[in-house]
């Protein structure tokens, strides 16, 4: 698929005055219905209304009985933004081997159009929204050049998906990066590596390592000589800001200055 150029829209020269109150639509929504539970992979049910109920008090998240929604006219809605931003994902393998500039500035034009229309601007204290499975789908982190020679990732080592699973009662996050080895019969297996968090601020986590492993042992066998290189790639360690949070897409950026976005599981969605 080529690459597409987001156009702003143009502004009329009456709009350099204060804006005419028929330039801003104001919606309400209707009270979340809570029928159904709401499954959040790892999460306890007293956490999930716990954090609820914090979500009530702060009048954010789907828990809020009401909540106000100005759309400017001519600007995108988040769900069309969403369905470019999922066109101009496709075909570039997640980011993680590089991806022509113009392609990168495309996908980061969009993602800031997304971070602006954020329905959960204080994501750690309506934490069930960040609780759950994801699978990441791009990254700005990059296995380029030498590293992706010494790792194995031309030809003989295949990269398969990203998981990631974050426990808030534990204050837990473990990510799983899948491989595949070509010559050993397409063993298969993964790089498990476990965190922790704190949070920091009402959009920030900090993220400490604890430990990692690769499994099956042969996998690790491939692996041994360079696992520091390849530890270094994925070490969470830092901090984590998370910019974009609804039910389905979670977009965060961490203190590398690296961008991750991240679907969850079909199975876990609400």
């Amino acid at each position: 698929m080529g690459s597409r150029k987001l156009i702003q829209p143009s502004i009329p020269a009456s709009h350099v005055l204060p804006p005419n109150p028929t330039t801003v639509k104001m919606m309400k929504l209707q009270p979340a219905n809570h029928s159904n539970p709401i499954r959040f992979g790892f999460w306890s049910h007293s956490c999930v209304r716990a954090a609820e109920k914090s979500c009530e008090l702060l009048g954010g998240g789907a828990a809020a009985a009401e909540e106000e929604v100005i759309t400017v006219e001519g600007y995108r809605t988040a769900a069309q933004i969403k369905e470019t931003l999922f066109a101009a994902l496709q075909g570039i393998n997640r980011g993680i081997f590089g991806v022509p500039s113009a392609k990168k500035a495309e996908i980061e034009e969009l993602v800031e159009l997304l971070e602006s229309q954020n329905p959960t601007p204080k994501p750690t204290q309506c934490l069930e929204k960040v609780a759950g499975s994801w699978k990441l789908i791009y990254s700005t982190i990059t296995i380029l050049g030498s590293k992706r020679t010494k790792l194995g990732l031309r030809d003989f080592i295949t990269l398969g998906d990203f998981f990631q699973s974050i426990n808030v009662a534990e204050g837990k996050a473990v990510n799983m990066i899948k491989f595949s080895a070509k010559g050993l019969n397409l063993l298969s297996g993964q790089l498990t590596i476990d965190a922790s968090f704190k949070i920091a601020s009402e959009s920030r986590v900090d993220i400490s390592y604890n430990k990692s492993v690769i499994t099956p042992e042969q996998l690790m066998n491939v692996f041994r000589k360079n696992y520091d290189l390849l530890l270094g790639i994925f070490n969470p360690d830092g901090w984590l800001e998370i910019t974009y949070v609804d039910d389905s897409l979670r977009i965060g950026r961490d203190d590398k200055g690296n961008m991750f976005i991240l679907e969850r599981l079909e199975d876990d969605k609400p």
